[in-house]
């Protein structure tokens, strides 16, 4: 079932919150035994953060982003969050997209089980610069990203892509083929569509992107989507996201589930409007 979260009405992350060099000479540490090895390897959720760079997003959103994102890996509530978890551990990775052929890592793989290594991961976040580029494959971010689930070594009891932007897919292939083939292989893709700006029809905006999302792009177990509506509440989208995500729960109010009809909004309406628009 997919759920449609509003901020104003729930904050859920409030709710869970109420936490010497050795020598060359020196023989090589023996190898973990498998079952060990494994064991360590265990995290309770694989979290790829896709995160929209196009230039529909302007240098302030994306600051806001970056700050949001570093801003709820350190916070108490995320921290809180990751001790309901059986083993403790969350695995994160996070990229940047654009066009369909355009996705970057700007963190690989890493673990987060405590406050330090949140801390260090926020700390690489805020370090890489910031970049936009054309185009938007919300498609091209999914293909992009499952591949990533099977190149690290960790097992997590769930699979998450976390999807954030502001507008819809005009690029790559549509966007609800992308979908399906990652809801096929058992993997959730939730959405955080950025709202925060009046709609331009000028550009490639849209109303009711988070309708869109919806029912075009998220799904899986327990999906959901976090609207963003004013810049204001950026950082504070995001954290509750988050904290949903490692905890790993839906509020029981104040939600309303997804429709289950057919899309409310055209999955393909990106893709028409730049066709309309500049014809390629």
């Amino acid at each position: 079932m997919r759920w449609c979260i509003s901020i104003g009405a729930v904050f859920l992350a409030g709710a869970i919150a109420g936490g010497d060099v050795r020598s060359l000479a020196a023989p090589a540490a023996p190898p973990l035994p498998a079952a060990a090895a494994d064991e360590a390897n265990r995290v309770d959720v694989e979290l790829i953060l896709a995160v929209d760079v196009s230039y529909s997003m302007d240098m302030d959103e994306l600051a806001l982003q970056r700050e949001g994102y570093a801003g709820a890996i350190t916070s108490k509530e995320f921290l809180q969050a990751l001790k309901t978890g059986p083993t403790g551990k969350v695995a994160v990775t996070y990229f940047e997209w654009a066009a369909s052929t355009d996705q970057k890592i700007v963190i690989p793989w890493r673990v987060i089980d405590g406050p330090e290594s949140a801390g260090a991961v926020a700390e690489e976040i805020l370090k890489a610069p910031l970049r936009r580029a054309s185009r938007t494959s919300i498609s091209g971010a999914i293909n992009f990203a499952m591949p990533l689930f099977d190149a690290n070594d960790y097992h997590g009891i769930r699979r998450v892509i976390d999807i954030s932007g502001d507008g819809p897919n005009n690029n790559g292939e549509p966007v609800t083929s992308a979908r399906d083939a990652a809801l096929a292989r058992g993997v959730t893709i939730n959405g955080l569509p950025i709202m925060s700006k009046e709609t331009n029809y000028a550009t490639m905006d849209i109303e009711n992107l988070d309708i869109y999302y919806e029912d075009c792009v998220i799904g899986g177990a327990g999906s959901f989507v976090v609207p963003i509506k004013t810049r204001e509440k950026f950082k504070e989208a995001i954290r509750t996201k988050l904290v949903m995500e490692v905890a790993h729960r839906v509020p029981e109010l104040s939600v309303v589930p997804a429709a289950t009809r057919e899309p409310r909004v055209s999955c393909t309406i990106g893709e028409k409007i730049w066709q309309e628009r500049w014809g390629r």
